[in-house]
C-alpha cells in the first residue's frame, strides 16, 4: 500500500541558524577599527566575559577557544590527571569524557535518568571507587542535573564537581543560576550551540583565585601586562581573539529572549507530542526553573529497534523537520579507547548503562530553531513528527 506523502514544513518557517542582525555586524566593525584584535590589548574579551558571568550568576568568567579545552582546563585546574578516574555520563556528546583522558584521568561512564537524561548521584554512587577524584555532571538539552544532591555527594567522598553547561547558558534550578553553583561550569559556542561565533567556549569560576589561575593557564601561563617573558606556570594559549568575544556579546544579548520563545514553544511541543504512540520525550524537573532547550529529545519506543530511529531521522530531514540522531554512548565509538579506559569491558557498560543505550539506539534531536519559530509552525512541526512516527513504528492510533 503506498501512503499518502506528509506535507513539508516550509523552509521560510523555520527560523535560520545561526541567527544575526546589524548587531554582529557592529560589533566586528568595532574590533576592526579599534586594530587591535588580540584580547591583551583589547577590550571585548574583558566585556564578554564580565557580561556571560553575570548572565549566569557567577563571579567571574573566562573565554576559551572552545568546550572541549574548557573541561580540559577546568581540570587542569584542579590538578587531576594520570591516574585519577572521573565519572562522566554514558549519554554525552564524546568531548565530557575525551577532555578527561587528554589530560591523562581515566572516564568511568555512569548511566543517566531515564526521564531527564542526566547523570543522578545514585549513578555516580555506583561507580566509585578510590581513584575517583571527580564527577562531570552534563546539563542535557539544557536540562540541568540535580546539581545540589550531586554537590552533597561530591563533599562526603571529597570529590571535585566540574560541571559540563555546554548546553545550559542561562539554566536556572530552583532560583540558582547555574553559575552560582559553587563549582567550574564550561560552555560550548560551537555553531550550532545556542549563542555562538562559529567556535568558542567559556568557563564561569567561583572565587578570584580559581579564575585568576584559570587566567594564566590559558595564556601559556603569563600574567597581564607582562613584556618578559615570565611564565609563572603550565599551561596553553586558549585565548579568543577580539572578534570572537564580540561576536558573542551580540549573541548573549538576544539570548534570554530567544530562551523565553524555546521555553514557551517546548511547553507547546511537549503538550502536543505527551501522548503520540511510540514516542518519550525528555521529561522535566519540577525544580528546574529556567531550561535554554538545546535542542528538542525525542526517543521511539525500543521494540520499534534502532532502524525505525534511523528511517524516522531521514524522513523527518525529508520533510523539512531539522534532525539528526542522538549520541552513542561515550564507550562506543572507536575514539574511547585510543586514550586512558577503565577495565570494564564495553559488554559490562552496556550492561551497567541501559537508558543511555536505549537513547544511542532509538533517540534523535530535533534542532533547537524549530522552537523559535511561530506556534502554529511547532504545530505542523508535531504533526508530521507524530505522523511519521506512526509509520516507521507501525503504532496504530485509536480513532
Amino acid at each position: 500500500m503506498t501512503l499518502d506523502p506528509v506535507r513539508p514544513i516550509d523552509p521560510a518557517d523555520l527560523p535560520a541558524w545561526p541567527q544575526h542582525d546589524h548587531t554582529e555586524r557592529e560589533a566586528l566593525e568595532r574590533v576592526l577599527a579599534h586594530g587591535q584584535w588580540w584580547r591583551a590589548a583589547g577590550t571585548e574579551n574583558d566585556d564578554f566575559e564580565r557580561e556571560f558571568a553575570a548572565y549566569n550568576g557567577a563571579p567571574y568568567a573566562l573565554a576559551v577557544t572552545n568546550g572541549t579545552v574548557a573541561l580540559e582546563l577546568a581540570l587542569r585546574l584542579h590538578g587531576i590527571g594520570p591516574g585519577d578516574e572521573v565519572v562522566v555520563p554514558a549519554f554525552t556528546f564524546i568531548s565530557t569524557s575525551l577532555a578527561v583522558q587528554n589530560v591523562g584521568a581515566t572516564p568511568v561512564p555512569a548511566d543517566v535518568d531515564p526521564e531527564t537524561y542526566c547523570l543522578t548521584p545514585e549513578a555516580v554512587r555506583a561507580v566509585l571507587t578510590p581513584a575517583t577524584r571527580a564527577v562531570i555532571p552534563v546539563h542535557i538539552a539544557g536540562h540541568l542535573a540535580d546539581m545540589p544532591a550531586l554537590a552533597a555527594l561530591a563533599a562526603e567522598r571529597d570529590l571535585v564537581v566540574i560541571q559540563d553547561a555546554a548546553h545550559a547558558q542561562g539554566g536556572v534550578w530552583q532560583g540558582t543560576k547555574v553559575g552560582e553553583f559553587p563549582s567550574v561550569a564550561c560552555y560550548s559556542f560551537q555553531n550550532g550551540k545556542l549563542m555562538t561565533a562559529g567556535e568558542g567556549g567559556a568557563l564561569t569560576l567561583p572565587d578570584e583565585k580559581t579564575y585568576e589561575q584559570a587566567y594564566l593557564m590559558h595564556t601559556c601561563g603569563r600574567p597581564r601586562g607582562d613584556t618578559t617573558y615570565q611564565h609563572v606556570t603550565g599551561g596553553s594559549n586558549s585565548r579568543v581573539s577580539e572578534f570572537t568575544a564580540a561576536l558573542l556579546r551580540a549573541q548573549l544579548a538576544r539570548l534570554a529572549e530567544h530562551t523565553r520563545i524555546r521555553e514557551e514553544r517546548a511547553t507547546l511541543l511537549d503538550g502536543l507530542l505527551k501522548d503520540a504512540p511510540g514516542l518519550r520525550v525528555q521529561a522535566r524537573d519540577l525544580r528546574m526553573d529556567v531550561n535554554p532547550h538545546y535542542m528538542y529529545l525525542v526517543a521511539l519506543d525500543p521494540a520499534a529497534g534502532r532502524a525505525a530511529r534511523d528511517r524516522l531521522v531521514e524522513e523527518l530531514k525529508a520533510a523539512g523537520v531539522p534532525a539528526c540522531v542522538n549520541f552513542p554512548p561515550v564507550y562506543r565509538p572507536a575514539s574511547f579507547r585510543a586514550g586512558p579506559v577503565p577495565a570494564t569491558s564495553v559488554a559490562e557498560l552496556a550492561e551497567r548503562c541501559p537508558v543511555s543505550e536505549d537513547l544511542g539506539a532509538h533517540g534523535l534531536w530535533i534542532h533547537h530553531r524549530v522552537l523559535l519559530a511561530e506556534p502554529r509552525v511547532v504545530e505542523r512541526v508535531a504533526e508530521v513528527v507524530t505522523t511519521l512516527a506512526e509509520r516507521v513504528t507501525g503504532a496504530v492510533v485509536a480513532r
